[in-house]
């Protein structure tokens, strides 16, 4: 099986949470957040395929619609959700079991280990690549068990930063540099 396209399923509250909780401990300025654009470019040249990006997000009041059309302009297609529950996470998980009667390679960014029995399932199709992105130090030990993943850090693998991130992640000696630390 060769897939013609990737599916991308952002959960941008994950991410959102995690860069803003996890990593700056406040909420990131506008020049902090990913540069989604990048993403998708990364992610096509990653696999070679075509990427419909389907950009999740929860609304509780008015849709953002600056934010909406600033996602549309740069090729994702926005998923606004409203209702009861993770209504997020709800329709990933909707999404991921449509997608396993499709032959899609998908790209899942987020770090949330609800979408492991997804994420399993799409990988029983012979052939079909599935990546988790995400901020590599956050990822859910659930999501890295299973076998035949592959994962793409946000930051280093797919440069949607403009700047480097405070992160503190365990360094390979190899890329170790003492004057990052100096």
């Amino acid at each position: 099986m060769s897939a013609q396209r990737t599916t991308m399923l952002v959960d941008g509250e994950n991410i959102d949470a995690t860069l803003g909780m996890s990593i700056l401990g406040r909420r990131p300025q506008p020049e902090e957040r990913p540069r989604w654009n990048n993403l998708l470019a990364h992610v096509e040249r990653h696999w070679g395929n075509p990427v419909l990006g389907l950009f999740f997000l929860a609304v509780e009041g008015d849709l953002p619609a600056s934010f909406v059309q600033a996602l549309r302009n740069l090729g994702y297609r926005p998923v606004p959700l409203r209702g009861e529950g993770k209504v997020v996470d709800i329709a990933i998980q909707r999404t991921t079991e449509a997608l396993a009667q499709m032959e899609d390679d998908v790209a899942l960014v987020s770090h949330d280990r609800d979408f492991v029995p997804g994420i399993e399932t799409l990988l029983e199709t012979p052939g079909r690549r599935v990546a988790v992105i995400g901020f590599e130090e956050f990822m859910s030990a659930d999501l890295r068990r299973i076998p035949g993943i592959e994962f793409l850090d946000l930051e280093r693998d797919a440069g949607a930063f403009t700047s480097p991130l405070p992160r503190l992640r365990v360094l390979d000696i190899d890329e170790f540099d003492p004057f990052d630390f100096l």
